[in-house]
């Protein structure tokens, strides 16, 4: 009788453990739904607001026939922005990466794209295009910056053993960068398609709130908000979960056939920095051009398109709005009195998500059953449309400051979180070896290895939260509480305040890329003490 070999021993084994982790994760979402569906079935929460998943599948059923028309319109919006999103990204990684002094220049576009909240610039897009432009458009904003970074990524990391093959048969730039960069990067691309998707799916229901079209998700949910039918605002909300859930599983799947590998979760919060450059003039004269482009570009738009003055605010006439005309006294204190009511909450709620997601993190690297338990959880919970969020937490929570907290805990929360777990996970095993040889307890083995090596993936979190927990914020204030910057601007939109319109949305991209630019600030300060390069 033949026996086994170490090698086939040990592949029986590693067999083994994933089908036990298989098993654990369906008990665990099979326990959830049953817990869901006592809850539900003895209305145990505010009276009814969370439905029985029994209950929200009998509605779906009853409201089928309104289904269809909601789910293409949506779906048409987020596959034409997430075509061309990602077309834009892949060309605009491989040109930072070719020519490193692009992404240098464009590094001011670039960040203003990732730190944008969607749903400040929704009710512009809606003023400005018609039809399915403005889902297009926002779609393909959310794709752009994880796609293009994914690029940047895959393709400087290509193996130099690879290049020089290449090279060594007559290969130039161009042909380096077809056979081997870009066949290298795949696995990096289709990782950022992954998160790109469900963007995208996002983006276009955004652009429904805002008042675009007459069919999509973000239509019917809205449409719905004020019957006081909880069944229904979930079957909706968790409709566009599975969509949005859906298109990320079909990247994982073509991810695993082409590569043999779907592990990557979540994608940099920042494309790799190129070289600094060693001429201070030469680093001030790109600093300003990175700097003034998106002003730059705002106001190239806009008379490409030839939008009428009253509508489309150019940086000048935001800045007459504001500082020139009569009522800008009055237009400052309310966007001064919106600013003080979002601000405060968006901290605290950033904050909390983020010691959450740090001290769950932890807890995985001690107790490895917990990220199998939470992983899934983390990976819905990230495909999860914001706005379908939103309106079902209003049932359960009410309208005030608990909603907004819940809902900014919820959404920097599960991204931060996986990306601290992946940071923590990939601390070598030697180096965790040293403190334990000398006795060092688990809790010691963090202190002094695992979490200052992971710092790059901390601050990689902490760059993610930023935006999102504005985002969450301000969805809050527009949906629900009737304050802030959110509400200001939802009104501004029924008043057809043109001014303020633009001014909450300006105002919003500029505080979450300050915000951004004080994490990369003290990350370099931090890292570059204990010479360390940032995560990319």
């Amino acid at each position: 009788m033949a026996t086994k070999t170490p090698a086939a021993k040990t592949e029986s084994v590693l067999s083994l453990r994933q089908k036990l982790a298989r098993y654990s994760t369906v008990r665990n979402w099979l326990l959830l739904l049953v817990f869901w569906e006592i809850i539900g079935q003895l209305r145990l929460v505010a009276d009814g607001a969370l439905p029985a998943p029994s209950a929200i599948l009998a509605r779906m059923w009853v409201d089928w026939a309104d289904y269809p028309p909601h789910i293409w319109a949506t779906l048409e919006g987020a596959g034409a922005g997430f075509l061309i999103g990602n077309a834009v990204a892949i060309a605009a990684g491989v040109l930072f990466a070719t020519f490193p002094l692009t992404q240098r220049l464009a590094r001011g576009v670039n960040v203003a794209l990732f730190a944008l909240p969607p749903i400040a610039v929704s009710p512009i897009l809606v003023i400005t295009f018609s039809d399915m432009t403005p889902r297009i458009i926002l779609a393909a904003i959310g794709c752009y910056f994880v796609t293009m970074s994914a690029t940047v990524t895959g393709i400087q990391q290509t193996d130099r053993r690879i290049v020089d093959v290449v090279h060594a048969y007559g290969g130039r730039q161009w042909k380096t960068l077809i056979y081997a960069q870009m066949r290298s990067a795949i696995p990096a691309i289709l990782s950022g398609l992954r998160v790109a998707a469900p963007n995208a799916v996002l983006g276009s229901i955004l652009a429904e709130f805002g008042g675009g079209g007459r069919f999509g998700l973000g239509v019917y949910l809205i449409g719905s908000l004020g019957r006081g039918e909880p069944d229904r605002l979930w079957g909706i909300g968790l409709s566009a979960t599975v969509i949005a859930g859906l298109a990320y599983l079909l990247f994982s799947l073509i991810a695993t056939r082409l590569t043999g590998t779907s592990k990557a979760v979540t994608v940099p919060a920042s494309p790799p920095a190129p070289k600094a450059e060693k001429s201070m003039v030469l680093t001030l004269a790109l600093g300003t051009v990175s700097f003034a482009l998106p002003f730059l570009l705002w106001w190239l738009m806009l008379a490409i398109m030839g939008t009428p003055a009253m509508i489309a605010k150019t940086p000048v006439g935001l800045f007459d709005y504001l500082f020139m005309m009569p009522s800008s006294l009055v237009s400052l204190g309310k966007l001064a009195t919106a600013l003080g009511q979002t601000l405060p909450m968006t901290m605290v709620g950033m904050a909390v998500g983020l010691s959450f997601a740090f001290a769950l993190a932890l807890c995985s690297v001690l107790y490895t059953a917990i990220i199998r338990g939470f992983m899934p959880v983390a990976l819905v919970t990230q495909t999860m449309p914001l706005v379908a969020l939103t309106p079902l937490l209003v049932l359960i929570l009410g309208r005030g400051p608990s909603l907004i907290l819940w809902i900014t805990v919820s959404v920097t929360f599960f991204p931060a979180f996986v990306t601290m777990a992946q940071g923590l996970s990939m601390v070598s095993r030697a180096a965790i070896e040293v403190p334990k040889a000398y006795g060092a307890g688990p809790f010691r083995q963090l202190w002094l290895v695992s979490i200052p090596a992971s710092l790059p993936y901390l601050f990689a979190a902490t760059r993610l939260a930023v935006p999102r927990a504005l985002l969450g914020v301000m969805i809050a204030e527009w949906l629900a509480t009737g304050k802030g910057l959110g509400n200001l601007l939802n009104q501004s939109r029924g008043y057809l305040d043109y001014g303020m319109i633009w001014s909450v949305s300006v105002v919003s991209v500029l505080i979450s890329v300050l915000f951004y630019q004080i994490v990369v600030a003290i990350e370099q300060r931090v890292l570059s003490k204990r010479g360390m390069a940032p995560a990319q």
